[in-house]
This record gives C-alpha cells, structure tokens and sequence, in this order.
C-alpha cells in the first residue's frame, strides 16, 4: 500500500512538475476597439465549460514534450454561436490531444461580438484571431514551432472564424500597433470543422450571423462575411469534415467553401460522414465519424511530406 501511495506521489509530482500550459494574454492592457466598462467574463460548466462575455482575450497553449514536436502547431478557435465559447469540448480537450501527436495546441479565448465592451464587434473576433497567430509565430522559438507550419482549427462559429481569418488575414482595423503585428496572421493550412461558411440566406446559421453583424445587416457585410466569396489562390489548404444530419449548421456550408476552394486552385480535403449530428467533437460514439481525427493526422503528415 505504502509503495502504491508513493508510485502515485511520484506521478502527481512528475506530471505538475512537467505540465508545459503558458497561458498569454493577446493584448497588453486594454484589447483594441474595446472600452474598459468593468465588465467579468462568465463561465459556467453545463456539461461542457461555456464562457461567455470575453473581456480579456488569451491563448492557452499546450506544448508536447520536446523530444516529440513535429514542428506544426495548431491554433484552435472553439465554436458557439458567436455567443459563447465551448471552450473545453472544442478547445483544451483538443489541444491536449494534438500534444499526444507531437502538435503544439494553442486554444484562443476570442471576444465575442455580443460584449457591451466593444466598440465593433463585428470586427474583433478576426482581430484576435490574427493576433492569436502572429503571437504563435513570435514565440515560434520559445516553443519548438515551425514558423510555416502554423495552422487554424475550428469548430462550428469558431470554424467561420477560422476560414475568416484564412481569407482576410491582411484585413486591417484603425488601432495602435507594435512589432508583433509585423509579423504574418496568414495561417499554413486551415482544419474546418462543421463549420458556418456562408452567410447567404440559403445556408446561413442565423444566430452566429446576427450576433457577428446584426440582424439587418446590409449585403456588403453579409458578403463579406461569406467565406466562399473570399477564397484567392493565396487561401491555405484546407480539410473539411461536415456530418450529412447536421440541423445547426447546413451541409452546404462545407461544399460552398469547398467549391471555392477548388475553383482556384487551392489543396483541399472534404470528408463528410452520414450521421453525426452538430457540434460531434471528437465523434466519440457516433459511428463513422468517430474516425474522422485518424483521418485528419494522415492530411496534417501529408503536407509535412509534400514540402
């Protein structure tokens, strides 16, 4: 028993002592096109851990043993509407699986564009997303990345994000800037999970489209805000995966951006699964799609070997 006690103090010991998680707030001092109101985040654990009202945006980062690293890193933006943050189920748990793969796992807490806080709204989800990545690449010493293999994740809203920043990566606010935004916020390649692509009435997932512009927004932001209306030659390869049943976000999200994608040239992966349902995460017993990790680790070795 006592050997048993002291085995078990040993590996407590051991895993505190070698816990690589630096957590790094996105903005010294105040965030850009936000005003200080004295206003708290919420989190509360329903099942999963939903934050909502972000009011000091940050990066979570995971860190593989060293001897591990591939050299990818993967910047995650969890899903929610717009509204909220699904932080752990679409965010830390995947961020602590990619370090079994050797992956650096970087979980970006975004401001939500519902926040009184926020001067526009509209505009600092990709703004933190940006600077979620050109933070990445900062630190890509410190923390055994390759500066060109820095790429986003995204789950349902936070896959909109994602594929916006993939396209708008040079969009440019008014703000106070320093050295860090020098740096690239184009991503190396773009995972896209169920995502909300389209704001276009036909597939548009109305809540994420009213928190992020509003419920009357003219047609030169809901374009803008369309991401297969912004795909270049210069989008990064991308991989899709989309369940066929999905009710919260329609299938032709994926195969809009996917369309786009293929029309000019840019890599693309698109996998879709039959059943699933919204929001499946890890698709842990929902059939097929349960796979759907193994089958993105091949695409992540692919692009490794294709350089």
């Amino acid at each position: 028993m006592k050997s048993l006690f002291f085995g078990l103090l040993l590996s407590m010991t051991f895993s505190s002592s070698f816990a690589q998680e630096i957590v790094l707030p996105l903005w010294e001092g105040t965030p850009p096109l936000q005003t200080d109101m004295g206003l708290e985040e919420k989190a509360v654990e329903q099942g999963i851990i939903r934050i909502e009202n972000v009011q000091i945006p940050q990066i979570e980062v995971f860190l593989p043993s060293k001897q591990s690293r591939t050299g990818q890193a993967v910047v995650i933006f969890p899903g929610g509407g717009y509204h909220i943050l699904a932080y752990d189920w679409e965010g830390r748990d995947f961020a602590k699986w990619l370090n079994t793969q050797g992956i650096v796992g970087i979980v970006v807490k975004y401001r939500l564009p519902d926040s009184k806080s926020l001067t526009d709204g509209k505009e600092v989800p990709l703004l933190d997303a940006q600077r979620a990545i050109r933070l990445a690449r900062h630190h890509a010493n410190d923390w055994q990345i390759d500066p060109e293999k820095i790429g986003v994740l995204g789950f349902s809203a936070g896959g909109h994000l994602a594929s916006t920043v993939s396209t708008q990566y040079e969009h440019e606010v008014d703000r106070p800037k320093d050295a860090i935004d020098e740096l690239s916020a184009r991503p190396d390649f773009s995972i896209l999970a169920y995502p909300v692509i389209s704001f276009r009435d036909a597939s548009a997932h109305s809540g994420s489209r009213r928190n992020l512009i509003g419920e009357n927004a003219p047609q030169e932001l809901i374009d803008r805000f369309s991401g297969e209306l912004n795909v270049t030659e210069d989008t990064p390869p991308t991989f899709l995966v989309h369940a066929q049943d999905d009710k919260g976000v329609p299938i032709e999200n994926s195969f809009l951006y996917y369309k786009a994608l293929h029309a000019k040239g840019v890599p693309a992966s698109l996998h879709i699964y039959p059943t699933g349902g919204h929001g499946f995460g890890f698709g842990l017993g929902k059939g097929p799609v349960s796979g759907w990790r193994e089958v993105l680790l091949d695409w992540m070795i692919s692009l490794n070997s294709e350089e």
